[in-house]
């Protein structure tokens, strides 16, 4: 079996996290948005999950918000997980340090995982899709949310622009991220049931895109691709940069937008008790009849 190809540099990961610790509080705002939703998806779902886990937990926005709902009396025992232990410093609840793409728990010991804008970054997704599907027991609930393909389109185009204009050619700057219209389809791969999949686009405004920058950081958000350029960004290329995004995306205030992509997917350990797809060509009633229309032909059929 070949192995999935390494793109992103997991020890500087953990690195930028460490580093990105004690200011994750005042750029929070997309974590704390995800968490919030995850919650109010756990709302809807009257279950107890005796062990949950949060994965990538980082400042513990997923236990708040919980804390604040009442899906929390459907939790016995909560383990906060995330790659930086720094992140996980100084909170009273139980907490792991842990890699997504290797992770420390048995099959089938957990009731419920969630994970909140972190899987983005593992390099094969799908491989911590079935290690996460693996840890559950079987009606176990997965409930995730990372990042999707148009997140910081904006600066995506405007960093690749300047480069090129600038320079002998233009180095990846930004990360790429999941396909939502694939999102479905990466559970079904690693073996979940009932996949669903949406997605919430986020505008953020800032005065100015170096202020998005500084929160990027603030986040641990900044690129780590292992084939990222080894050369930082000169001043004139980022400078041209951000001349070029407040060229191109300045609204009529003079703000910029910066959109975030957050797309959020839930699925099932495998069960017999869930429900299962008909068997094709086993249905009891015509689709029109059901409808109660007019069956319409599409034309002779072949001979």
């Amino acid at each position: 079996m070949t192995a999935s190809p390494l793109l992103f540099d997991r020890a500087l990961l953990r690195r930028r996290l460490d580093r990105a610790a004690p200011e994750f509080g005042a750029a929070d705002f997309l974590k704390a948005r995800a968490a919030q939703d995850v919650v109010m998806r756990l709302e809807t779902i009257l279950r107890r999950f005796p062990i949950a886990v949060d994965l990538g937990a980082r400042n513990g926005h997923f236990f708040k918000a919980l804390s604040e709902s009442d899906a929390r009396a459907n939790i016995d025992t909560l383990i906060e997980a995330d790659l930086s232990g720094r992140m996980l410093a100084g909170r009273e609840t139980l907490r792991l340090v842990a890699d997504e793409e290797r992770l420390p728990f048995g099959d089938a010991t957990l009731d419920l995982l969630v994970s909140t804008l972190s899987l983005h970054w593992t390099n094969d997704l799908v491989g911590a899709l079935i290690q996460i599907r693996r840890a559950l027991r079987p009606d176990g609930l997965f409930v995730g949310a990372l990042f999707g393909g148009a997140t910081l389109t904006e600066l995506r185009q405007c960093l690749l622009a300047a480069e090129a204009e600038l320079t002998d050619g233009a180095a990846m700057r930004v990360s790429p991220f999941a396909d939502a219209i694939d999102a479905a389809g990466l559970l079904q791969r690693a073996g979940f049931a009932l996949p669903v999949a949406d997605v919430d686009r986020v505008k953020v405004r800032y005065a100015h895109p170096i202020a998005l920058l500084r929160d990027l950081r603030k986040m641990g958000e900044t690129s780590v691709l292992l084939d990222r350029s080894r050369k930082p960004l000169t001043r004139k290329v980022l400078f041209r940069a951000m001349e070029l995004y407040v060229e191109r995306f300045a609204e009529a205030d003079g703000k910029v937008p910066a959109t975030f992509e957050i797309v959020s997917v839930t699925g099932w350990a495998p069960h017999d008790s869930q429900q299962k797809p008909l068997r094709p060509g086993s249905a009891k009633m015509r689709l029109a009849d059901a409808l109660g229309t007019k069956e319409q032909s599409t034309g002779d059929k072949a001979g």
